[in-house]
């Protein structure tokens, strides 16, 4: 009646229809458990000091460095579809312009349940300069700790474990 290839490809189809439906209700499930991991942040303090780029040497720039103490607990983030996490550390802020801006200055992957509870003493990762090239009549900046659930299916999920309250102001030093 029907040959071995036909018999072959309708058992294939219908395994194939079968694992996108699994797949396709564990990506629906993943939204349903959602969880509210609690952190805080506490900036000590962001210093500007006027700088020289490598590429531009005559050019005036000044950085920012962010000294901050950070906890935060997110292991109610992991569950069974979960694969790693993605934390960063955002300045977010008004140039003069008025352009809002939210530069990252730190970040970390996740792997595993046990690693998700940070505690964290540093100063910023990366380079934190404006783009205007001064930080001279910039107001605060508020600093978040945000993350991104990967799952192993499904959709990316985002959210945010710590705010500062108030905004922190940028403190113009003079290097010597």
């Amino acid at each position: 009646m029907h040959s071995i290839f036909t018999r072959i490809n309708n058992v294939s189809a219908l395994l194939s229809s079968c694992m996108m439906g699994l797949l396709a209700a564990i990506a629906l499930s993943s939204l349903l458990f959602t969880a509210d991991p609690k952190g805080e942040l506490a900036i000590r303090s962001v210093r500007v000091y006027p700088s020289k780029t490598p590429r531009y040497p005559r050019r005036k720039q000044e950085m920012a460095f962010v000294n901050f103490n950070m906890t935060a607990d997110l292991t109610p983030l992991f569950n069974w579809n979960t694969k790693q996490l993605f934390v960063s550390l955002e300045a977010e802020y008004e140039n003069t312009q008025g352009v809002k801006n939210e530069v990252v200055i730190w970040d970390r992957i996740i792997r595993s349940k046990e690693d998700a509870f940070i505690r964290v003493a540093a100063k910023n990762k990366y380079a934190f300069r404006e783009i205007s090239s001064s930080f001279k009549k910039v107001p605060a900046a508020h600093y978040a700790l945000k993350y991104n659930v990967m799952p192993y299916v499904g959709f990316l999920t985002y959210g945010e474990a710590a705010r500062t309250r108030e905004p922190v102001e940028f403190q113009l030093e003079e290097r010597v």
